[in-house]
C-alpha cells in the first residue's frame, strides 16, 4: 500500500476570518466563465478556482453567487476538519444537472484552502510534501477545426517549430489529413474524446477514422477510447499506449480501466478532492503508472496550480498545461516555451 501523501498536510492549521466569491470571463475566442473562492485570514489570502462556470445556465450562476457569501466557512481549522466540514456544505444551491460540477466547485474551496493554510504556515506545497519540482513540459492541446484542416496546426508549427501536441480527433478526419499530421512527429496525444457520452453521428467513419489513427501514428498516447466492441477491437493491440481521462476521480477508477490502465492523465479539478488526488499519485507512482496532467479551460489561479502539481508529480509528462495564450486561434510571438520554470520560490498553493 502506497503511503498516503495526504498525511503530510493534513494537520496544517488553517484560520478563516471571510470569504469572497469573484467572476472571472475570457474574452472571445476562447470564452470562458469561471469564479475564483477567496479565503482570508491573519492577513493574507487563498485562492481557488471553480472552472465550471462556462457550463452553468445564468439562473446557476446567479444562485451560487447570491448563496456563496452566507457559507459557513470562518473558524479555526486544521486542513483536513475544513476539508470534512465541507463536506457537508450544499456549495450548490441550484438542481444539479450534472455531478462532475459538484467535484469542480468543491476543488475550488479544498485548494483555496490548501492555499490559504500553507500561506499561514509559510510553507509552499512541495516544501510541505517533501517534493522538488522540476521544469513543466506541456502540450498545446487543439482540435483541427470544422471542418478539420492542417494549416491549424501547420500555423503553430510555424511560429513555434518544438511545439508539441495533444490533439482531439474527429471522425471527419481523411486518411490523408491523419498522414500529413503524423508526419509532423509532433503529436503526443491523440484523444478521442470516446467517454464523455457525446454522440456518434457516423459511426462507419468513426472506425475509419481509428484504423488509420491508430495505424498511422507511432509512439504517440491514444486517450479514452469509445467503449464499443469495435473499438476495443481495434484499439487492443495498442493498450500500452492508451491512457484515461473522462473515468479517473478515485484510485479505483484507475484499477477498473480497461486493457488495465498504464497512463492516466489526471485532472485536479475533475478529481475534485485534496485527498483522493493526493492518493492517486501515490498509487501511480507505487505502480509505475506514467501520468501527465491536464487542465479545465481555467482562467486565473487554477492554471498555475495544476502547473505547480505538475512540476512535482509529472514534469517530464506530455502535460496540457500550456499557459492559456495557447488557446488563442493565432498564436503571438514572445510566448513561454516548454518546459516551464518556476518563476519564483513558491509559498502556498500556486506557481508564483
Amino acid at each position: 500500500m502506497a503511503e498516503s501523501l495526504w498525511t503530510r498536510i493534513a494537520d496544517v492549521p488553517l484560520t478563516i476570518e471571510s470569504h469572497a466569491l469573484e467572476r472571472l470571463e475570457a474574452p472571445a475566442p476562447a470564452e470562458r466563465v469561471t469564479f475564483h473562492v477567496r479565503l482570508r485570514g491573519g492577513g493574507v489570502y487563498g485562492l481557488g478556482e471553480d472552472v465550471g462556470g462556462t457550463m452553468l445556465e445564468e439562473d446557476e450562476g446567479a444562485a451560487f453567487a447570491a448563496a456563496a457569501p452566507s457559507l459557513p466557512l470562518a473558524g479555526e481549522w486544521t486542513l483536513a476538519r475544513f476539508v470534512d466540514h465541507l463536506a457537508g456544505l450544499d456549495l450548490w444551491p441550484a438542481p444539479l444537472r450534472w455531478e462532475a460540477g459538484r467535484r469542480l466547485r468543491n476543488w475550488a474551496f479544498e485548494s483555496a484552502a490548501l492555499d490559504l493554510a500553507l500561506r499561514q504556515a509559510g510553507l509552499g506545497l512541495p516544501e510541505a510534501l517533501g517534493r522538488s519540482t522540476a521544469p513543466v513540459r506541456f502540450v498545446n492541446s487543439l482540435g483541427l477545426g470544422e471542418p478539420p484542416v492542417f494549416p491549424t496546426l501547420g500555423r503553430r508549427l510555424e511560429r513555434y517549430p518544438d511545439l508539441r501536441f495533444k490533439l482531439d480527433a474527429h471522425e471527419t478526419w481523411s486518411p490523408e489529413l491523419t498522414a500529413e499530421v503524423a508526419a509532423t512527429r509532433a503529436v503526443d496525444i491523440v484523444d478521442f474524446k470516446g467517454r464523455y457520452g457525446l454522440a456518434v453521428e457516423d459511426e462507419h467513419a468513426l472506425l475509419a477514422m481509428y484504423e488509420t489513427v491508430l495505424d498511422g501514428f507511432e509512439d504517440v498516447i491514444f486517450e479514452d477510447p469509445h467503449d464499443m466492441p469495435e473499438v476495443v477491437d481495434l484499439v487492443g493491440p495498442h493498450a500500452d499506449r492508451v491512457s484515461f481521462d473522462a473515468p479517473i476521480a478515485t484510485t479505483a477508477d484507475i484499477e477498473a480501466a480497461p486493457f488495465g490502465a498504464r497512463i492516466v492523465n489526471i485532472k485536479p479539478s475533475r478529481i475534485g478532492h485534496l485527498r483522493a488526488l493526493l492518493d492517486i499519485y501515490a498509487y501511480c507512482e507505487a505502480g509505475g503508472l506514467r501520468m501527465y496532467g491536464g487542465g479545465m479551460g481555467e482562467v486565473g489561479i487554477g492554471r498555475g496550480q495544476i502547473e505547480l502539481l505538475a512540476a512535482i508529480f509529472h514534469p517530464d509528462g506530455p502535460n496540457d498545461v500550456a499557459p492559456s495564450a495557447y488557446n488563442l486561434p493565432d498564436l503571438p510571438a514572445g510566448l513561454p516555451e516548454s518546459p516551464l520554470t518556476r518563476p519564483g520560490e513558491v509559498t502556498g498553493f500556486r506557481w508564483a
